[in-house]
Parts: C-alpha cells; sequence; structure tokens
C-alpha cells in the first residue's frame, strides 16, 4: 500500500515552536521560540512557553508586524513540508482574513515610508540630527 499525501500529518501533539515552523509561519524553529517567549504568540489567548505542546482544536493567535492570525489548529505535522500541505494543518477565521487583507490594502495604498527622501543629509540637517541626539 502507498503512503499518502498526508501520512505525516497526524493529530497528535507537538511542541508550539516546532507547529509554527512545519505551519510555515516562521521561517526558523528558532524564529518561532522567540516570538512565542516574546508574546508574539497566543494560545488559547494565553502566553506561554515554546515547549507547550498543541493539539487539534486549539486556537493560536500569530502577531507579526502589523498583521494578525488568528488560527483554530487542525492537525500537527512530523516534519515540515510544502505550503501547500502546512496551509492543511490550520484553518484561519473568517474574520482575521478580512482584517489581515485590510491592513494589506492599507498598507498598499498609503505612501511608501521613504518617499520624502532626497539622498544623504544637508548640512542644516546634520546640525539639526547633532542637536536633536546631543552630540
Amino acid at each position: 500500500m502507498a503512503p499518502s499525501r498526508n501520512a505525516n500529518r497526524t493529530l497528535g501533539r507537538l511542541r508550539i515552536d516546532k507547529w509554527l515552523w512545519a505551519a510555515r509561519f516562521y521561517k526558523t524553529r528558532s524564529l518561532a521560540a522567540r516570538a512565542v517567549e516574546g508574546g508574539k504568540v497566543k494560545l488559547n489567548g494565553e502566553r506561554m512557553k515554546p515547549g507547550k505542546e498543541v493539539k487539534a482544536g486549539d486556537e493560536i493567535e500569530v502577531r507579526s508586524g502589523e498583521l494578525t492570525w488568528l488560527v483554530e489548529v487542525r492537525g500537527v505535522a512530523l516534519k515540515r513540508g510544502p505550503a501547500a500541505e502546512a496551509a492543511l494543518l490550520y484553518a484561519e477565521s473568517d474574520e482575521s482574513r478580512v482584517r489581515r487583507e485590510h491592513m494589506t490594502a492599507m498598507r498598499r495604498a498609503g505612501p511608501h515610508p521613504a518617499h520624502d527622501t532626497h539622498g544623504r543629509p544637508t548640512k542644516r540637517d546634520r546640525r539639526m540630527i547633532r542637536r536633536f541626539t546631543g552630540e
């Protein structure tokens, strides 16, 4: 019998830092662990340590900058797979998706943060910077 495509997807438990990495919210496990320790990730509305285990049915809130994902855990993966398989590990709430898409559209509609800059600071600008920094 050939193994199914979701053979590595189980209904067991997994450390939250490993789950965030496998679900592709973070590029490395250490970044995921740092985010959990920093309070950027909440499990069922509470802060936790990176070793806390998640299971199917848990609710996770992930904040990255101004974006927030509110997802329900659907399964855990024993190893990190392609993005299509990672998307099967969770289900994002509709209100979370709408809010995130709205924030992305607002960011795109606004001016670029550096649109006013025109190269190096002038002599006058440098004086003001020195005065401000106390040099």
